[in-house]
């Protein structure tokens, strides 16, 4: 249901109806009360918009004004967010908290991240045993078994919407920052997490990453 947006000069209309008939209560535009009673009328019109945002901004997905207080409750905005994030990005990091439970299953990293905005599966690795190993796969030493993956088949490019952005936000964001920020802050501290951007659950893309003692520091 759309909400009936009222210009000063219409409340400044519809207040003049509510005036005493008389000489001193002239109602035409252009007079010394017309005047007087039209320099009120933006603060009416303010509090009469802020009213018919009241129900969207009790809810953080569709929060403007209020979302730096509801970021606050949450120790938002934090380095997870960048440098300048837009106002759809702000929320989805508020919801993201708001909704977090906790976990370590790769459900909850999943959940959690789609909750962000991403579509991610989860790599678990297993050291090589003899006798389970197959040729041509690759040999995992034994601390592989502390590291995990997770692919994104692709960097989420987030666009300007009318209502979900303000003046100067840009029209289009790319990148996977802040699910980075999130799910390291989230890691169990005796694993290590990688990020695969192919979404293919392989490691090419390690390239020449070398597990040891120190990476899993």
């Amino acid at each position: 249901m759309s909400v009936q947006v009222w210009s000063s000069r219409q409340i400044l209309e519809q207040f003049k109806k509510t005036l005493p008939y008389g000489r001193a209560w002239p109602r035409d535009a252009g007079t010394v009360m017309d005047g007087i009673l039209a320099a009120f009328m933006p603060t009416a019109e303010r509090l009469i918009d802020d009213a018919s945002t009241l129900v969207a901004n009790s809810f953080p997905a569709t929060a403007s004004y209020s979302l730096e207080d509801w970021e606050s409750t949450l120790g938002l905005p934090d380095p997870c967010a960048g440098e300048s994030p837009t106002l759809s990005q702000r929320r989805a990091q508020v919801m993201a908290r708001l909704t977090d439970s906790g976990g370590c299953s790769v459900n909850y990293f999943i959940e959690f991240a789609k909750s962000l905005g991403f579509e991610i599966t989860i790599t678990q690795f297993a050291p090589a045993r003899f006798g389970q190993a197959k040729f041509g796969t690759p040999y995992y030493g034994r601390d592989w078994a502390f590291v995990w993956q997770v692919n994104c088949s692709s960097i989420p490019v987030t666009s300007a919407q009318y209502g979900g952005a303000r003046f100067g936000d840009p029209y289009r964001t790319w990148g996977g920052q802040v699910l980075i920020c999130e799910i390291n802050s989230r890691c169990p501290e005796h694993t290590k997490v990688l990020f695969n951007w192919e979404g293919d659950g392989n490691t090419s893309f390690l390239g020449s990453f070398i597990l040891d003692a120190n990476t899993l520091v």
